[in-house]
């Protein structure tokens, strides 16, 4: 087992830390997601960013996790990159 597998483990054991990583779970796995497709595309985020008619500023702020992106945003990014956004949500 990794030392981060192990660190996360023990973490995770925490209540209040295993309910904040899963709140902020959906978030990073779009923002992975979005960045993973960008990569495969080739793009940069200057690229990203002038096709949306923003700063590489602000698609680094959203890859950073540092900003929580509207639907809009994220929306107009997929399209940007030729994916289409859909929302699951479940009990």
């Amino acid at each position: 087992m990794s030392k981060w597998s192990q660190l996360e483990k023990k973490l995770l054991a925490n209540p209040e830390v295993k309910k904040e990583f899963d709140r902020l779970a959906p978030r990073y796995a779009v923002i992975s997601k979005l960045i993973d497709i960008r990569l495969k595309k080739g793009m940069t985020q200057k690229d990203v960013a002038e096709k949306m008619g923003t700063k590489q500023s602000a698609i680094a702020r959203l890859e950073s996790g540092n900003v929580n992106p509207s639907l809009d945003f994220i929306h107009k990014l997929a399209e940007i990159m030729g994916y289409r956004m859909s929302i699951t949500l479940s009990k």
